[in-house]
């Protein structure tokens, strides 16, 4: 059933009252339904286009924080074949906060790295809500390195709170961790393409996003901290979460406008959870463009106009 949010309650009224009345016809209480449930779809259809049309920060940062939307598994599994998952730093553990493989998108080689957040209790706390401890940017540096060495093209994809901000997380380094990732990102000479499909936290995020081309879906938020986190220290009171995402400039079109972002994927109407199959094609499509554009580019191009995008950020507004 689906999992409706906060501002979303005129769409649940509409569509418990079709379920309703379908009830209805099938236990044979009224002749024929099927006019009303017609009249009743399309206003719900008609108020959700409506409402997704004007959304605030706010709102969007709690479609991009949807428990249905589609993750970093089911990307793979739609886009890539013959995945073959990588684990491990190395040195420590690893990390099921980041998930690691290669394999073949749409006939090109690719290694992929990416955050799983997991869609179920036992799976979340599996892969700790998506948010890595420092084990999981070290296995991410392999993993790139592993892709240099191979000239295969890195998409990394992006949905994290944050990093994990835990004691034994701090004890290990996750301040460095994060850094040398961010460093890896940077030092790449072959293609790297990021796209934040949920939320993007803080150097969480950036660990792995530091890319040449960098993608939101329309929904999806990208951050320096949460909108909660910045209330709280801003003014000590995190309920004030829906004025920090207002001023924080955190959505896909303030982004993009700015500079940070190089384009905006499309959602289906409702957002992400609502049309897994098409946004995984729209997601799909905007990697192969920008796939291709790409590869035709030598690997010291690569790295010198990653790092200029990045040093340019902020220099023009």
């Amino acid at each position: 059933m689906q999992a409706y949010l906060e501002f979303e309650k005129q769409i649940a009224d509409l569509e418990g009252q079709i379920r309703e009345l379908q009830k209805m016809g099938e236990s044979g209480d009224t002749v024929n339904i099927e006019d009303d449930v017609t009249r009743l779809r399309d206003k719900s259809e008609q108020a959700l286009s409506d409402l997704y049309k004007k959304l605030d920060p706010w709102q969007k940062t709690q479609v991009a924080r949807h428990p249905d939307r589609p993750h970093f598994k089911d990307y793979v599994a739609e886009l890539i074949e013959d995945f073959q998952p990588l684990a491990g730093d190395r040195g420590f553990a690893d990390d099921h906060a980041i998930q690691c493989g290669m394999g073949r998108f749409r006939g090109r080689s690719v290694m992929m790295i990416g955050h799983e957040k997991g869609n179920d209790t036992q799976s979340r706390l599996h892969h700790n809500f998506g948010m890595a401890r420092p084990e999981g940017y070290r296995k991410s540096v392999r993993i790139m390195q592993l892709a240099e060495r191979y000239n295969l093209p890195v998409i990394t994809l992006v949905d994290t709170a944050g990093a994990y901000p835990g004691i034994g997380a701090e004890e290990r380094g996750q301040a460095e961790a994060i850094a040398r990732s961010t460093e890896a990102c940077l030092n790449l000479k072959v293609p790297m393409i990021s796209v934040i499909i949920g939320e993007g936290g803080s150097g969480g995020a950036i660990a792995i996003a530091a890319a040449n081309r960098v993608f939101m879906l329309e929904h999806s938020i990208y951050s320096v901290i949460s909108p909660e986190g910045a209330a709280s220290i801003l003014w000590r009171d995190a309920t004030r979460a829906k004025e920090a995402a207002t001023n924080m400039k955190i959505t896909a079109e303030d982004l993009e406008r700015l500079g940070i972002i190089d384009g905006v994927i499309p959602e289906p109407v409702g957002g992400a959870h609502r049309g897994h199959k098409a946004v995984l094609q729209s997601a799909g499509d905007v990697l192969e463009q920008a796939l291709g554009d790409l590869c035709e580019k030598s690997g010291d191009d690569l790295q010198r106009e990653r790092r200029e995008k990045f040093l340019a950020i902020g220099r023009n507004l």
